[in-house]
C-alpha cells in the first residue's frame, strides 16, 4: 500500500508500501545468507518431537538447512545433542506492531468504545506517538524491529507479522516476518483502516483495489486487516464487517485482525467465504473490557490463530498470550485442549498466514523452524502451554543457530568460537544469541544487542526490558 500521509506513527507502520520489484525477489537460496551461526553439517536433537503424525520420543536431524529424518533411534554419522525436552515447530506470532514493543507495557487509565477512541486520547499522545515521533528520527532504520525480533524470538516466537515494511525493506530479517518478505516472496498486505470506497480519490481506496485484484490473481494469498475492533455494543465497530463485505474485500485470502464486535452470523460467514482471524485477547481485554467471541468462531470453523499484539497493552510474549486465550475460552464455555491450543500458534497459525507448506509443523523437507523448551509436564502439548520464555533453551530458524543455551549453541556450532554469538543473561541463565542473520544482506553489519540495547536508551531510556 502506498505511504500514508499521516502523522499517526501507529498508521505509519502499517500503510509502508513495498516496492513492486520486490515480488520478483529470488528464492532464498542458502548462499543468499549474510553471517549466522551455523550449525555442524548435520545436527540432531533428541527429545519429545510435536509432528503432524503424532508425539514421539525420538530424534530430529537438520542439515543444509532443512529436516532431513524423524526417528525414534539416535542417528549415527551426525552431531548428537539429547535435549530431554520438548522440541516443537516455530510459534508463530500473527499479530503485532514489533517497532512499539521497545515501549513498556501501559497501564489504560479506562476501557475505549474502540480503537479509534485510545488512538485519539492524551495517554496514548504520551505513551507511544510523542515517544516514537522522538525515537525515528533518531535511530538507524531497523533498530526498533531488531529489538523486537529478538523479544521474539527468546519466547519461542520464529515468525511474526506486523512489521513496518519500510524497515523491513527488501531484506529477509533475523524472524520471519509473515506480512513481508519471507522464503522469497512478498505474498501478503496488511493494513488497518477500511477505506469509504474503492474509488481512485478515496485514501486507501486504490491500494485495497490493488491487493484485490492481486488476490485474484492468486498472487496475494493473505491480506490482514484490522476489523470490528472495539466494543461489542459500538455501533461503528459493528458496521465494519458490512463496509468489508461491501468493498468486495470478505476474501479467501482475508485475515481478520481481532473482530470483537462480530457477532456469531458474522463469524460464520467469514468462515464460509474462506477467511481467517487473528485473536490477541489480552490488549482486547486491557483495552475494550472484552473481547472476540473466540468460542464461538472455533464452533462455527473460523481458522483461529493467536498474536500477543504490542507491548503497550498485549502480553509480554505468546507463550503468555496462550494462557490468557486458554482461560478466556473457558470462560465462553469452550475449554480447549493443549493440541489444539499449541496448534493456534503452530501449525493451524501458519495455515492462518498461508504458509502452511512451509511453516508451522516438523516434517522431513521443511526448513529446520523449530524450538526446544524445558519438560513442564509429562504431555508434551500440555508441557508447552505451561511454558514460558524462560522455558525456552534453543531456537533454530531455517537450521541456522540464533539462540540458545550456552552449552548447546557451542556444542552444536560449526565454530564454538564464532564471534557473531554474544552472550546474554536470559532470567539467570548464560545463553548465546546471534542477531546477524538477514537472507539478503544489507551493506552494515548488523548491531549486536549490546548496540541495539545503547541506540534505544540513549534517546528513549524507558525501553522496556525482553527479559522480564
Amino acid at each position: 500500500m502506498a505511504r500514508s500521509t499521516s502523522t499517526d506513527p501507529f498508521t505509519e507502520a502499517y500503510l509502508e508500501g513495498m516496492p513492486d520489484s520486490l515480488a520478483a525477489s529470488p528464492s532464498a537460496d542458502r548462499a543468499l545468507r549474510g553471517e549466522r551461526t551455523l550449525p555442524a553439517e548435520a545436527v540432531a536433537l533428541g527429545g519429545e518431537l510435536i509432528t503432524p503424525d503424532g508425539d514421539r520420543r525420538g530424534w530430529v536431524t537438520i542439515s543444509g538447512g532443512e529436516i532431513t529424518a524423524i526417528g525414534t533411534r539416535k542417528p549415527s554419522g551426525v552431531r548428537t545433542l539429547q535435549t530431554d525436552g520438548v522440541i516443537l515447530p516455530g510459534m508463530l506470532d500473527l499479530h503485532g506492531h514489533p517497532e512499539f514493543n521497545v515501549f513498556a507495557p501501559w497501564e489504560p487509565p479506562k476501557t475505549y468504545v474502540n480503537r479509534y477512541s485510545w488512538r485519539g486520547s492524551k495517554p496514548y499522545q504520551e505513551l507511544v506517538r510523542d515517544p516514537q515521533n522522538a525515537l525515528i528520527p533518531k535511530l538507524p532504520s531497523g533498530t526498533q524491529l531488531r529489538y523486537a525480533e529478538i523479544r521474539a524470538l527468546v519466547g519461542g516466537v520464529t515468525a511474526i507479522q506486523g512489521a513496518s515494511l519500510r524497515t523491513q525493506g527488501s531484506r529477509e530479517s533475523m524472524v520471519r516476518n509473515v506480512d513481508g518478505l519471507v522464503f522469497g516472496e512478498h505474498r501478503a498486505r496488511a493494513a488497518i483502516d477500511l477505506p469509504s470506497s474503492l474509488s481512485p480519490s478515496t485514501r486507501g481506496g486504490p491500494e485495497m483495489k490493488k491487493i484485490l485484484d492481486a488476490i485474484e490473481l492468486g498472487d496475494v494469498t493473505a491480506y490482514y486487516l484490522h476489523l470490528a475492533e472495539g466494543k461489542r455494543d459500538n455501533e461503528r465497530s459493528q458496521k465494519e464487517f458490512d463496509k468489508l463485505v461491501s468493498l468486495g474485500a470478505l476474501t479467501k485470502a482475508t485475515v481478520m485482525i481481532h473482530g470483537t464486535a462480530l457477532s456469531r452470523d458474522q463469524l460464520g460467514q467469514a468462515a464460509d467465504a474462506g477467511a481467517r482471524l487473528v485473536w490477541s485477547p489480552q490488549s482486547n481485554l486491557r483495552l475494550y473490557g472484552e473481547t472476540t467471541r473466540a468460542a464461538d468462531a472455533l464452533d462455527v470453523g473460523l481458522p483461529m490463530g493467536l498474536g500477543a499484539d504490542w507491548l503497550p497493552s498485549g502480553s509480554l510474549s505468546l507463550l503468555a498470550e496462550m494462557k490468557v486465550a486458554r482461560e478466556e475460552l473457558a470462560v465462553q464455555g469452550h475449554e480447549i485442549a493443549a493440541r489444539d491450543l499449541v496448534a493456534m500458534v503452530t501449525s493451524g497459525a501458519a495455515d492462518v498466514a498461508g504458509l502452511g507448506e512451509k511453516l508451522g509443523r516438523l516434517e522431513v523437507g521443511r526448513a529446520a523452524d523449530l524450538v526446544v523448551m524445558a519438560r513442564q509436564d509429562t504431555d508434551p502439548h500440555e508441557s508447552v502451554c505451561d511454558s514460558t520464555p524462560a522455558d525456552v533453551e534453543l531456537v533454530m530458524i531455517g537450521g541456522d543457530l540464533v539462540y540458545g543455551r550456552h552449552d548447546w549453541v557451542t556444542s552444536l556450532a560449526a565454530d564454538p568460537a564464532d564471534p557473531d554469538l554474544e552472550t546474554v543473561i536470559a532470567w539467570g541463565r548464560r545463553m548465546l544469541l546471534d542477531t546477524g542473520y538477514e537472507v539478503n544482506p544489507g551493506p552494515d553489519p548488523t548491531p549486536r544487542l549490546a548496540q541495539i540495547r545503547q541506540s534505544l536508551t540513549s534517546v528513549y531510556p524507558q525501553v522496556g526490558p525482553i527479559w522480564a
